[in-house]
């Protein structure tokens, strides 16, 4: 496989991701987490497609044996639930701040050494 014909659907997914990243950092709910269960008036369809294209993206470059650090850190972003889930505008916003930065792809926390 050429990786290169991979190039529109990875800068499709970051358009998309930014575009999304950006009303997420504003308030809206459901960017890295479905909300489809409360009703349609909290439903994100660009949202879940979003999802679905990075889930389908990560799949495709696996089977090349590649990654996209965008997308796997994104889908890791959406795992995170439960008690120390800092809240969707504040993961919008210092995800923002890590793809601004060319941080995206490096650890978030410093390694302790024992």
């Amino acid at each position: 496989m050429d990786l290169a014909e991979f190039d529109p659907l990875k800068s499709a997914f970051q358009d998309q991701l930014l575009a999304c990243l950006e009303e997420c950092s504003r308030g809206r709910r459901g960017l890295f987490a479905a909300y489809e269960h409360y009703g349609e008036e909290r439903a994100w369809p660009e949202a879940s497609r979003l999802r679905e294209l990075a889930a389908a993206l990560q799949s495709v470059l696996a089977q090349a044996e590649t990654r996209d650090p965008l997308c796997d850190e994104f889908l890791d972003l959406c795992s995170i639930h439960g008690e120390y889930d800092p809240g969707e505008s504040r993961l919008a916003r210092e995800f923002l701040k890590r793809i601004e930065k060319g941080e995206v792809g490096t650890p978030t926390q410093k390694e302790e050494r024992r």
